[in-house]
């Protein structure tokens, strides 16, 4: 068993804290042309990696069908307000009035960094072998992509290492119940291929191409993996049927 304190966590929110506050403070002593021409930047690499994590997909169709019904459910349940309602509280907790970019960068930076493989085995590997390389290895990659997305919003950067705390603290917790996902190459699949289209969707707003409710997606998260597990059932009734 390992340490009680999400130790890996602690370090990632940190790092994430540390670069946002670098690319903040580097942020100001940008022309504002050169901000626009970097964060365009940062959304061709973020479509680009939503792509890779896409085609990771063992079966697109999931990945489909988890998305449109993750929509609906997210829409209904009006996913994309109450995280733009956060968004506005926590600027406003921070003091910042004048900042476009704050709920784009945020909802990015919160899926890049709380989304994917990584996230899930590193949180598990703390939780149950006290081990954090692999945390300290993301750490690292998120906090020099930290640097970046702050150059256009280091407040954004700065809410979003509490959303890294709270999610990783909340997978580490749970990393009994969640064993069975992370040694899952299949859910795992899925799992990221449904993050991707969210980096996606993300990355076109971020281009300015279009703006979509990135939110609303969220419940794809878990249908994705949970269609797995149906179809698997489904395919396992089928052939004991089959041989009946």
């Amino acid at each position: 068993m390992g340490s009680v304190l999400p130790r890996g966590t602690l370090l990632n929110t940190a790092t994430v804290a540390l670069g946002g506050l670098i690319g903040w403070a580097a942020g100001a002593r940008i022309p504002e042309s050169y901000q626009e021409l970097v964060f365009s930047g940062l959304g061709i690499v973020t479509v680009g990696l939503g792509l890779k994590m896409l085609l990771g997909s063992k079966n697109i169709l999931i990945v489909a069908a988890a998305i449109a019904l993750g929509g609906m459910i997210g829409m209904a349940l009006g996913f994309q307000g109450a995280v733009a309602n956060m968004a506005t509280w926590m600027k406003t907790t921070m003091g910042v009035h004048d900042d476009a970019g704050f709920v784009d960068v945020l909802i990015t930076t919160s899926v890049l960094f709380c989304v994917g493989p990584m996230t899930l085995l590193g949180c598990m590997q703390d939780r149950l072998e006290g081990k954090i390389e692999l945390l300290a290895l993301k750490s690292t990659m998120d906090g020099v992509g930290a640097i970046f997305f702050a150059v256009k919003s280091g407040p954004a950067v700065l809410a979003t290492a509490l959303v890294v705390l709270v999610v990783q603290s909340a997978i580490t917790f749970a990393a009994k119940p969640l064993r069975p996902l992370s040694e899952d190459d299949d859910l795992l699949a899925e799992l990221s291929a449904a993050g991707g289209v969210m980096l996606v969707g993300t990355g076109l707003g971020l281009l300015a191409i279009k703006s979509l409710p990135v939110a609303n997606y969220l419940p794809a998260l878990v249908l994705a993996p949970l269609f797995v597990v149906i179809g698997r059932r489904f395919t396992a009734k089928r052939a004991t049927i089959g041989k009946a």
